[in-house]
């Protein structure tokens, strides 16, 4: 029994090494996993006859000896289903094994209040007919979503959503109802798997401690600590966007709160600061703002300042206490920073201890908008990477 679980590690090892990086030598692999070249081609068949990799001749051949073959994912015969709740839109894609997003469906979504119904209907239709295009020969190895709200850990239940009302809607259970694969559909925090994808395959590649702060309608966020997400006591960790930064003259918050972090630079704290008026909202007005202030307008550069200064008080309050190598900002942050981070670099000079600051880099989201999707797809392929001979058995 011993050798079987010590054989299952190796192989869930080895996939998500050629997952994570899409192509891997043979050479590599063993160096990496300490295992001699006879064990890595030992898995590496098995992994090739379950579908899983196909191993190809490597195409720099300048070097002298025999070369290692090379490992790399069957990205069209296995995939997930990946989920994505956004504040204004839904998106649903067929993500393949290393990453890659296959074919993808997108749907606007009115700010209406509680719709679990809707957003579930919306997203199953997505998903049927995603799995139903896919190659025949191709098989379904997971489902994965991200919900723009704090979710249980087990269940998929969104506890709380304050943007549209959402309060233990079982969006998980619901979803995987109506998708009709038997397969659970496990849900994450929108903030939380963007860091996890960040670290894995954007801007975070390489560090393994790192902040994640998400800009949708609020601010959420994900913390890396040691190259694993920090998750909490209940799994509801890392709501960066209710850190309490102007607790006098605060604005009030969608959580109860006055001056946390989302009310002061979050959507309507910047469309109120440029004068915008209230029934303007949704990312083209964000960027209508960051626009005008490229072209000198006052009152868009004096919001932009403004929110910049807030979001400098958050970050520099978040390096102190994490020590992070990297703060990734993302969703509408990744707009807005590149046009406010005058303000927030001045924050942290005058905030963070020096030696927490000298090695800290400030970036915007390498992955964009569909972060929160590739982290989705990442629950998805989680149960294949922990056990691949028996996570790739088809779905019902």
């Amino acid at each position: 029994m011993l050798q079987e679980e010590i054989r299952r590690r190796n192989l869930g090892t080895l996939l998500r090494h050629v997952h994570l990086d899409g192509s891997v030598s043979r050479a590599a692999l063993a160096e990496r996993m300490g295992l001699n070249r006879s064990t890595i081609m030992a898995l590496t068949l098995e992994l090739t006859a379950a579908g899983l990799v196909r191993e190809d001749a490597p195409t720099d051949t300048g070097r002298s000896g025999r070369p290692s073959l090379v490992v790399r994912p069957r990205t069209t015969g296995v995939y997930v289903l990946a989920f994505d709740v956004a504040v204004d839109w839904l998106t649903a894609a067929r993500v393949g094994l290393g990453g890659v997003i296959l074919d993808r469906r997108w749907a606007a979504r009115p700010r209406a209040g509680a719709d679990l119904d809707r957003v579930v209907g919306v997203l199953a239709g997505f998903g049927r007919q995603l799995h139903e295009a896919a190659p025949p020969e191709a098989v379904c190895v997971g489902v994965g979503a991200s919900y723009c709200g704090m979710i249980r850990p087990g269940d998929g239940t969104v506890r709380f959503g304050p943007d549209l009302g959402w309060v233990d809607q079982a969006f998980g259970p619901e979803l995987g109802r109506r998708l009709g694969l038997a397969r659970p559909v496990p849900v994450g925090n929108e903030a939380h798997l963007g860091a996890v994808a960040e670290q894995r395959r954007g801007a975070g590649l390489g560090f393994q401690n790192m902040i994640y702060l998400h800009g949708d309608v609020g601010v959420g966020g994900g913390i890396i600590v040691g190259g694993k997400l920090l998750d909490g006591d209940g799994g509801y960790a890392c709501e960066l966007g209710h850190m309490v930064v102007n607790p006098h003259h605060g604005r009030p918050c969608g959580c109860g709160s006055h001056g946390c972090l989302e009310a002061e630079v979050g959507e309507r704290a910047l469309l109120d600061a440029a004068g915008r008026p209230a029934d303007l909202f949704g990312r083209g007005a964000l960027r209508d703002v960051v626009s005008d202030a490229g072209r000198g307008d006052p009152a868009a550069r004096e919001a932009l300042h403004r929110i910049g200064d807030w979001l400098g008080v958050g970050v520099a309050n978040l390096i102190n206490l994490f020590n992070p190598g990297i703060v990734i900002f993302g969703g509408m942050l990744r707009d807005v920073y590149p046009a406010a981070a005058e303000p927030v670099r001045a924050r942290i000079a005058a905030s963070v201890l020096p030696v927490a600051r000298e090695r800290v880099r400030l970036r915007t989201s390498a992955l964009g908008d569909d972060a929160t999707l590739v982290g989705a797809a990442e629950l998805g392929f989680s149960e294949l990477l922990a056990d691949p001979l028996r996570g790739v058995v088809p779905a019902l």
